[in-house]
């Protein structure tokens, strides 16, 4: 058997191993990974068994595949029993239940009642945190090899949602602490853990009907609780022994590292960064984790490993900041500017995907690479096995901790043990009904949808299963909605969502943008595009209405659409029912072009407003709503950049 070693010293990648083994230096501990699968095939395989593959092979029922693709919707951020926060929580859903709720069969929240999604997913990632996988589970079990320590025994008590709330904030700090941590770390119980992990998701993919991804957290954070924790999905069946996680190194250069390691094998990989909003401005940086300024060869490997981003998830949106984006109207979205696990506030600049990808042109009018050129989508981060995607059913992630809506904070409590304090680090009043990922695929298989992450032709929406495509090119004008197959004529004409655009010459790009409402929500108000450019050295951002609902026509002054009149009604959370469009599309071109500029544009589409699920909680308990939360809200949808890139 052959596998491969991986050391904190970056050099000394690739060296043969024998058996999994770990080691303790200072400051880190060291992973040795035996890769999956990784043995010979047996030779011995009769000429009947290969026949009989054969003959399944061509049994197998055909996948419809659409050239010119379909939209698939999915959550690639789920936490089940396996993650050390989750179980706390009390949730004891297992990745199989995970599966089976997005499938659209009900499951139990940890408080006792029913969840279920009013239509299934496409696709799914149960990602539970790979740190101390699995250990959980196994401290709440006396007979297990680490039953009888004292935070084992101590788990086992904590029963209320305070007490469950102060032994997370003991445990953590206490596991993230190598030297106090390991003898709570059981390889054993960690690689079984992966394994059924892997095995449930192999066991629900279902070719042309569901896709369950493979994958996990990397869960590592920066001083002060900065945020830099990452996703990772593997494409396939082909997946490492063990997972690399923050015990190994909490620096996500060594995380890509070992994922180009994995690739030299066949095991293909791709880390999804998110709640951006709580890294204090070190998910973006200038500046490499040694603090070198960001060269090429970091640009290329970040973009090799991370071509996607979670713009969007219940713990906050991550499109841009009031304070980074004042002459956008609608930039106060989502806004939940706290740090990981820390009361201390965020800082805007670095910590934004608006802010990122403007850095990213700066970067390279001034050194040559960008390192942040990557697609959007939106996941939930579930707690509980299972998202609720809808404002009208939204009850929280974090299990029994606000499983009611007096510890959302969205109605008064009878008693203080029944609310979350203002503040908490599980405050969750700013937190919502988010988020969903979309990918524009031939069919709902792994490797369509994986290749649509790999060429970032994917899109990001708030909660409603909102469509929307962006293509851009010179030959896309307004004679392309003439075309027989409007589709297939803008791939032809142009790029999709995610790819680079090299116009030449003077000529301006045409933009197709179009969006679908969710008919399960409400309909849709505007369709947007918002450009990002560089110029002198100086970033510049504008917000473009280009299509208005109930007949209106964009102001050539101040680019915005007329209101269009939709109002809620919080007393009683009715909506403007004439109010809307279910479909918006418009070809548009830029009025300030330049051919010599870098630019990035992308697509938003808002709905009309409609009730908050703070509201709604408070409608059902018959109180005011919370006056410190917002009382509606416009959910929302992005597409992935298109960047404007004048020939060299």
């Amino acid at each position: 058997m052959s596998c491969v070693l991986f050391h904190e010293s970056r050099e000394e990648r690739g060296k043969a191993c024998g058996p999994s083994w770990w080691t303790l230096p200072s400051g880190a501990l060291l992973l040795s990974v035996l890769i999956a699968g990784c043995a010979q095939p047996d030779d011995r395989s009769s000429p009947e068994s290969a026949a009989a593959g054969e003959a399944a092979v061509q049994q197998a029922p055909a996948i419809d595949s659409n050239p010119n693709r379909n939209a698939y919707f999915g959550d690639l951020h789920v936490h089940t029993f396996y993650s050390l926060d989750a179980f706390i929580f009390g949730t004891r859903a297992t990745p199989d239940d995970a599966y089976r709720y997005a499938k659209g069969e009900p499951i139990a929240h940890p408080a006792g009642f029913e969840l279920q999604l009013d239509r299934p997913l496409d696709f799914q990632a149960v990602t539970d945190h790979a740190s101390y996988l699995g250990m959980m589970p196994a401290m709440a079990n006396p007979a297990s090899s680490v039953g009888t320590h004292p935070l084992a025994m101590a788990l086992r008590d904590a029963r209320t949602a305070p007490e469950k709330l102060a032994y997370f904030l003991e445990v953590v700090p206490t596991l993230l602490r190598s030297s106090e941590g390991v003898e709570l770390l059981d390889l054993d119980i960690v690689r079984d853990a992966w394994r059924d992990i892997v095995a449930t998701a192999e066991r629900h993919n279902d070719p042309g009907a569901f896709t369950a991804f493979i994958g996990y957290e990397y869960t590592t954070s920066g001083a002060e609780g900065a945020n830099l924790h990452r996703n990772v999905i593997y494409r396939g069946s082909d997946v490492p022994d063990l997972p690399f996680s923050a015990i190994d190194s909490r620096n996500p250069e060594d995380l890509w590292d070992w994922m180009d390691g994995l690739r030299t094998l066949g095991i293909e990989s791709l880390a999804i960064p998110h709640n951006s909003n709580r890294s204090n401005g070190t998910m973006f940086e200038t500046r490499n984790r040694s603090g070198r300024p960001v060269d090429a060869v970091y640009a290329n490997q970040r973009l090799r490993n991370e071509p996607l981003v979670e713009v969007t998830q219940v713990k906050g949106t991550s499109d841009t900041h009031p304070m980074l984006s004042p002459n956008d109207e609608w930039a106060d979205f989502g806004i939940s500017d706290q740090r990981a696990g820390s009361p201390l506030l965020s800082q805007p600049e670095g910590s934004y995907v608006r802010d990122a990808l403007l850095r990213g042109l700066a970067m390279e009018a001034d050194r040559g690479s960008n390192p942040y050129r990557f697609g959007l989508i939106g996941s939930s981060d579930t707690h509980n096995a299972a998202a609720t995607l809808r404002e009208d059913n939204y009850v929280g992630k974090l299990g029994i901790l606000d499983a009611t809506p007096a510890l959302r904070g969205s109605v008064p409590a009878d008693n203080p043990e029944e609310s979350m304090p203002e503040g908490h680090p599980a405050d969750g009043r700013t937190w919502g009904a988010s988020g969903l990922a979309g990918a524009w695929a031939e069919s709902n298989t792994r490797d369509a949808i994986y290749n649509a992450f790999r060429r970032k032709e994917t899109f990001a929406t708030s909660g409603p299963r909102i469509r929307i495509r962006f293509f851009a090119g010179t030959g896309i004008n307004e004679s392309l909605l003439d075309a027989e197959n409007l589709i297939a004529a803008a791939y032809d004409r142009g790029v999709p969502m995610g790819a680079d655009l090299s116009p030449g010459g003077e000529s301006a790009p045409g933009f197709l943008v179009w969006a679908l409402r969710d008919p399960a929500t409400v309909p849709l108000q505007r369709l947007q595009v918002i450009k990002g450019w560089v110029e002198d050295g100086e970033s510049f951002e504008q917000v473009y209405d280009v299509a208005c609902s109930d007949g209106g026509t964009v102001d050539e002054l101040t680019h915005r659409c007329p209101d269009n009149g939709a109002t809620v009604d919080i007393t009683t959370c009715a909506v403007s029912p004439e109010k809307g469009a279910s479909e918006l599309s418009a070809v548009w071109t830029d009025p300030g072009f330049n051919p010599r500029q870098h630019a990035f544009y992308y697509a938003r589409v808002l709905e009309n407003p409609k009730c908050r699920w703070s509201t709604w909680d408070a409608l059902r308990a018959g109180a005011a709503p919370n006056p410190d939360m917002h009382a509606t809200i416009q959910d929302r949808a992005w597409s992935s950049p298109i960047w404007v890139r004048p020939p060299q």
